[in-house]
């Protein structure tokens, strides 16, 4: 007696695929703006700075790893006689900023934002009052050769009063591999600084975003830096021919030791776990 196999069952096509998850929805750079990003604060400064040390206002700027250059954009919105210079080798990251950042601007003030896709230790530009690398990002030359290279090219691109604002950070904690976590609207903030050679000054670092559904995204930006000291990044500018280079370091509460929004020009430092500071250097 032969034994009949019964049909096979057919797969269900009618299941419905997984909606995607926040994190698969989630643009990388409008998170990074939203969280690591303050343009307004950072600008505030540079124009109060600028004009503290030079009697006049800055209006033309130029912004060196300008990413998706909302500085830049929000620059051009401060004040009608203002113009502004993007700069970044990365073409993805420029190309988004003009499509989310740039769009924002009237014709009128797309006149005066001019981006360029090039390399900042080669780049020509007109003559600048101020130029701006923050974000930490000129941390990406680690050898002393770079760096002087860099410091001067950008020196060559001042107007004779014009002056190169850097940002900086400090304290022991910038030698340990450690994780900050920082609540957003809508979103989690991981810096996670995740190897550190103590030989050579050299951090790795990452951002991580997680999201209310549990999903994560790992790695959405990751940097090799090296670490570099307030007196020794002063040393290259002055080597490199600028006439000055104050540090402007962050102001902590005497009672708390709660960091401040506050920066003050000083040679002095306490022996603090972690500071934010300027570095403000003159042609």
């Amino acid at each position: 007696m032969s034994v009949q196999t019964p049909p096979a069952k057919k797969a269900n096509t009618n299941i419905p695929a997984a909606p995607p998850t926040m994190a698969q929805q989630a643009d990388r750079h409008m998170l990074y703006q939203e969280s690591v990003q303050n343009s307004e604060f950072e600008l505030d400064f540079i124009d109060e700075t600028f004009e503290a040390i030079t009697g006049r206002k800055a209006t033309v700027m130029r912004e060196d790893f300008c990413g998706t250059a909302i500085s830049s954009v929000e620059w051009i919105q401060r004040r009608e006689e203002n113009t502004a210079i993007g700069v970044d080798f990365d073409r993805e990251v420029l190309d988004w900023g003009r499509k989310h950042n740039v769009s924002q601007l009237s014709d009128e003030q797309k006149m005066r934002l001019e981006l360029i896709e090039a390399d900042v230790l080669d780049v020509k530009t007109q003559k600048v009052d101020v130029v701006q690398a923050y974000n930490f990002s000129y941390w990406f030359f680690q050898e002393r050769a770079t760096m002087l290279r860099y410091f001067k090219q950008v020196r060559e691109s001042l107007v004779d009063d014009g002056a190169l604002f850097l940002d900086m950070f400090g304290g022991s904690e910038c030698y340990q591999t450690q994780k900050e976590k920082r609540k957003m609207d809508g979103f989690k903030y991981i810096w996670e600084q995740a190897e550190f050679n103590a030989i050579t000054n050299e951090l790795k670092c990452h951002i991580h975003f997680h999201f209310p559904d549990k999903s994560k995204m790992k790695k959405a930006f990751t940097y090799v830096w090296r670490v570099w000291g307030a007196r020794e990044l002063r040393e290259i500018l002055l080597e490199a021919g600028y006439s000055d280079a104050t540090v402007y370091r962050q102001k902590f509460d005497d009672k708390t030791d709660e960091a401040l929004d506050e920066y003050i020009a000083t040679d002095e430092a306490e022996d603090y776990a972690c500071w934010l500071g300027y570095i403000v250097a003159r042609r």
